[in-house]
């Protein structure tokens, strides 16, 4: 489970900022929203099941998922032979002159087997400058390693990574190494930062293991049809059946192991998928089916469904964390509430999955479905850099309307908008 994120001196956060899923010491009016949005993880550790983030346009909201994304996939490709030449793709804050020098600063602390990790690192385009595990054995935080550019110091609890640093290239993590080195410890972080899925744009082809997989298929097909959308069946095109071929080698057993993975399934191939629907006469009798292109027959929404289909499934399935931008995308206001509802409910959130999103859908933006620390804004300052903030650093009364106060720039976090009818109003007047 996630407990916080920090990121810094990266495309639009100038400055570091933190995303924390701990639960604030507030109560909810309705002690149910408590009761369903709280995940008891450990002795005195209370988290969050979701996170909502809101911001005008151009804020920094899907910036977040990027230092998100990008700690992910660095993590998990860093140490590969292909990545050997390769420059590190940090992008720095560039409005900044103190920033110039400066590296890309990632942190993420997360619960893994009942014990508190904190890793991260720092690094610019050529190397690491610096990097670091910690946990907590017992009840004080306990060195696994710490790494200063090429000078590594493992600690007792890190026996895994003794004799490797020299192994270890400018431009790769040694985590990654230790766990491509077959290290059990870094080797279920990987795991762990595997079972983070970050989404930006939803693709409307599935892999073809999920179809292949009646564990996948059937649940995804329940769950657009759970949402009023009427499609009987969903299969591959007949005429692609290479995609097995072209996923990269231990990919499909990898996915069908972990059943989610840190890099978004739209970066690889996908097939093309038909979806079956029935066909009536004049009657009312069905006579036949009739076989739709999701990609080209169906509606923009149903192939986010799709898309999303999959990572939430696996999330809620696995206990896994999934993060995506833009949920209400092509959605009904009512379908993005029922997919929150998800994962704050305790019958369908059995394995305390956990949702981050961000979002301009002012009806999540209520007390009924949301504590005020699971309500995150995104603002930029005149220097463009950008700040995150929690509804829970406000005083604000139970009964408040939390989406009317947002509307009215009371938590501020919304675009100043200039004189339209002046500029498009008769300048003459």
């Amino acid at each position: 489970m996630l407990i916080e994120f920090s990121v810094g001196n990266y495309k639009s956060f100038r400055d570091r900022v933190t995303l924390s899923m701990v639960a604030a010491a507030i109560k909810s009016k309705d002690k149910s929203v408590d009761e369903a949005n709280i995940i008891n993880a450990s002795t005195g550790l209370k988290l969050l099941t979701s996170a909502a983030i809101y911001g005008a346009n151009a804020s920094g909201k899907s910036n977040l998922m990027s230092a998100l994304s990008f700690m992910n996939s660095f993590v998990e490709s860093s140490a590969k032979d292909t990545q050997i030449a390769e420059k590190i793709p940090v992008d720095r804050f560039r409005l900044s002159t103190a920033c110039d020098d400066q590296p890309s600063y990632f942190e993420i602390v997360f619960l893994m087997e009942g014990k508190r990790y904190r890793y991260g690192f720092q690094a610019n385009t050529d190397r690491i400058i610096s990097e670091w595990l910690y946990f907590v054995p017992k009840s004080r935080e306990a060195t696994l390693f710490e790494r200063n550019l090429n000078d590594i110091r493992v600690g007792p609890y890190f026996r895994e990574g003794k004799g490797i640093a020299q192994r270890t290239r400018e431009n790769a993590l040694f985590l990654s190494v230790a766990a491509q080195l077959n290290g059990e410890i870094s080797g279920k972080v990987l795991q762990w930062f595997k079972c983070f899925a970050v989404m930006f744009q939803t693709p409307s082809t599935l892999p073809r293991f999920i179809l292949e997989e009646s564990s996948f298929k059937k649940p995804i097909l329940d769950f657009v049809n759970a949402l009023d959308i009427d499609i009987k069946d969903f299969a591959l095109d007949q005429e692609a059946q290479n995609f097995e071929s072209l996923l990269p080698k231990g990919l499909k057993r990898e996915f069908k192991k972990m059943g989610i993975d840190g890099v978004q399934l739209g970066k690889f191939s996908h097939d093309p998928i038909r979806t079956k629907h029935m066909k009536y006469d004049k009657d009312g009798q069905l006579v036949d089916h009739v076989e739709f292109l999701l990609d080209k027959d169906e509606s923009h929404g149903t192939q986010r469904l799709f898309g999303l289909a999959p990572f939430i499934i696996m999330a809620l399935d696995l206990g896994c964390i999934v993060a995506i931008d833009e949920l209400e995308t092509k959605l009904h206001p009512i379908i993005t509430l029922s997919i929150l509802n998800l994962f704050n409910n305790k019958q369908t959130n059995p394995k305390n999955a956990q949702i981050i999103f961000t979002t301009h859908d002012t009806n999540l933006l209520n007390r009924n479905h949301l504590r005020r620390d699971q309500i995150w804004f995104t603002e930029k300052d005149k220097h463009a850099a950008t700040h995150l903030y929690s509804l829970a650093e406000f005083k604000v009364r139970n009964d408040a309307s939390f989406d009317g106060d947002y509307i009215h720039g009371k938590y501020g976090a919304i675009p100043f908008i200039g004189n339209l009818e002046y500029l498009f109003g008769k300048k003459g007047d």
